[in-house]
């Protein structure tokens, strides 16, 4: 696939410097990039590797439009760059419609133009939306909705109930609509409730690789539109995740707490169960949300507090054992003193 990189700055609302007609094929970073690729400089610290950049053509912001190359300046190169490399990464693929050596039950109803590949298996009661691709080893439970235009990568569980959306993305070895982790303590032991919920995911959602999103207990897990989510988080019960939010790998959320919109957990994140995160959150990596945490808030830390406070803390941590051996030789001076003062009197 190639363009011209007047076409290129229109799908990207950029303005050309340099040859508006310069045939662009590729994506490259900024060391590695050839003439006919395009890169882009987001971060001033790349700056160094502008000149030396045999690139065809660099993505910049209004800043840097003085650079003696083909440009596109834009106001988020980032996001031009993203958008640039969906352009050129667009697969052309005929549908497959079902294999012979999937399994699918005789009352499912499939949309037109699906992809259903071997060793698939769909249970009774289940619906497939339009243009929807469905990889090898993947498990669809009873009752199941999945819309138009979702793409489901090798070995997902998808489990009774589960209501899934348009254009959904499910990585390999998720497992969507397990029980939720629900017992009674009982002299006996613990005592399972039964999860009667369901799982639902709304249009836009991106679910990484080995993720687990547990169904309701009664009601439902609500992943709500455009939230992505990385490898290896963990979903409890009758969460609600709002709009839009980014859930970054091995976070874990207990059951019954309500994220808002826009919401970021950073790496290792913990969050305890029945707690409200306010829209516009962000949580710093590996930290412990034992509270609720208002709008627009920035925190870190276990447990969490604010994120400048919690910087300040850390960089007294490694003085600590210089500032508890001043400490001690102060006392002992104030001990002296105050023994001096006493025989004086």
């Amino acid at each position: 696939m190639q363009s011209t990189l007047s076409k290129l700055a229109q799908l990207v609302d950029g303005e050309v410097i340099g040859d508006p007609e310069l045939v662009i094929r590729g994506l490259a970073g900024l060391e590695d990039a050839g003439p006919d690729d395009i890169t882009f400089l987001a971060n001033p610290k790349y700056a160094g590797a502008v000149k030396s950049s045999r690139a065809g053509a660099i993505i910049v912001s209004p800043d840097w439009k003085d650079l003696d190359k083909n440009l596109i300046v834009c106001r988020d190169p980032y996001l031009a760059f993203a958008k640039i490399a969906t352009f050129f990464s667009a697969r052309k693929k005929s549908p497959l419609g079902v294999s012979p050596q999937a399994i699918v039950e005789d009352d499912v109803i499939l949309g037109k133009d699906i992809s259903i590949y071997p060793l698939v298996f769909i249970s009774s009661g289940s619906k497939i939306g339009d243009r929807t691709e469905i990889h090898p080893g993947t498990y669809i439970g009873e009752d199941v909705t999945l819309g138009c235009d979702c793409l489901i990568y090798p070995n997902v569980t998808i489990l009774r109930g589960t209501v899934i959306g348009n254009r959904v993305i499910i990585h390999s070895g998720t497992v969507i609509g397990s029980d939720g982790f629900g017992y009674a303590p009982s002299p006996e032991g613990y005592f399972k409730i039964p999860q009667n919920g369901i799982v639902q995911i709304d249009d836009d959602v991106e679910i990484g690789a080995n993720c687990t999103i547990d169904r309701a207990t009664f009601g439902k897990t609500w992943i709500k539109r455009g939230t992505k989510i990385d490898n290896l988080v963990q979903i409890a019960h009758n969460v609600v995740v709002g709009e839009h939010s980014a859930l970054v790998s091995q976070v874990g959320i207990s059951g019954s707490t309500k994220i808002g919109n826009q919401v970021i957990l950073a790496g290792q994140v913990g969050v305890a169960g029945h707690l409200t995160i306010g829209d516009r959150v962000r949580v710093g990596a590996q930290s412990g949300i034992a509270h609720s945490v208002p709008p627009g808030r920035d925190v870190s830390g276990s447990p969490a507090i604010d994120h400048r406070t919690w910087l300040k803390c850390s960089a007294i941590y490694p003085r600590l054992p210089q500032i508890r051996k001043t400490l001690k030789q102060l006392e002992k001076r104030l001990e002296l003193l105050e023994k001096q003062l006493s025989k004086g009197k």
